[in-house]
């Protein structure tokens, strides 16, 4: 199965405001602007050109910000590929602490996905437009059916209207300033989450608790959040088997579901201090 990966680092063209035009976006993404479906679809599949949303949502008063496709899982070639496109509302101010809100609409016209809309987190690494997702809050799948358009556009405003409530939890996380047991009880949970089955653990909780970007050197639950997951993502960490052998943490896809995870918990429960 051929996924499109949304956990690396990207570079957008103006990661602080503002957006592709429709000719990037079909250099980076032709799949959107597909005329008909792939040949091999069932008759129930109803085809919508992911243009027709693009243009929907452009009048609903979204920009484009990203966009990139995958290969065809079932070798149709790249015209009908998963695909996705980052959206950013224009009117939109809403900076929580460090981080960009926006939606994410993935589709394909080969028949493996309904259309996807995802809220997210994105967070600029620095001046020049990186930008690194943190993870996801929001999920809408919609069936190809007739009222599709109206659907995701519908899906959007109401993903976005969740910014200002989200926007709250992530000033609470900044302002949480944890103890250094609090942060060993964190890094411990998402150790415990990563190797539910493991006997040993590969390496002490405090590896997953070092920095990896300058931002991140801090005692808050929001830094704490980011270092772990970026530790978890992307992997790295080297460590010595059981056996005696060097090995490495290697990288995964779901460390942002383990770092949801561990946030449930009650050692680290957001609250104001």
């Amino acid at each position: 199965m051929t996924t499109i990966d949304l956990s690396t680092t990207v570079q957008a063209d103006t990661a602080f405001g503002g957006h592709l035009s429709l000719e990037t976006v079909r250099h980076r993404a032709p799949a959107v602007f597909a005329e008909s479906a792939a040949a091999r679809v069932t008759r129930s599949y109803r085809f919508i050109s992911t243009s027709r949303l693009v243009g929907a949502l452009i009048e609903a008063g979204f920009v484009p910000t990203d966009a990139r496709q995958g290969r065809s899982r079932l070798g149709d070639g790249a015209g009908f590929a998963r695909h996705l496109i980052r959206f950013r509302h224009a009117r939109e101010s809403v900076t929580l602490v460090d981080a960009i809100p926006e939606i994410v609409l993935v589709n394909a016209h080969d028949g493996t996905s309904a259309y996807q809309l995802r809220a997210g987190l994105f967070r600029p690494l620095c001046t020049n437009g990186l930008l690194a997702r943190i993870g996801d809050f929001g999920f809408i799948s919609v069936p190809h059916r007739s009222s599709v358009v109206a659907d995701v556009v519908e899906g959007a405003l109401r993903l976005t209207s969740q910014f200002q409530a989200l926007g709250a939890a992530v000033e609470a996380m900044a302002a949480r300033v944890l103890t250094q047991s609090e942060r060993l009880g964190f890094g411990e949970a998402a150790l415990a989450i990563r190797y539910p089955q493991a006997e040993r653990l590969p390496y002490a909780a405090e590896r997953l608790l070092e920095a990896r970007l300058p931002a991140d050197a801090g005692d808050s639950l929001w830094q704490v959040y980011n270092v772990v997951q970026q530790n978890l993502i992307r992997g790295g960490i080297a460590y010595q088997t059981a056996r005696g052998r060097a090995d490495q943490h290697r990288a995964m896809a779901g460390g942002r579901r383990v770092v949801a995870a561990v946030l449930t918990g009650s050692t680290c429960t957001v609250r104001r201090s």
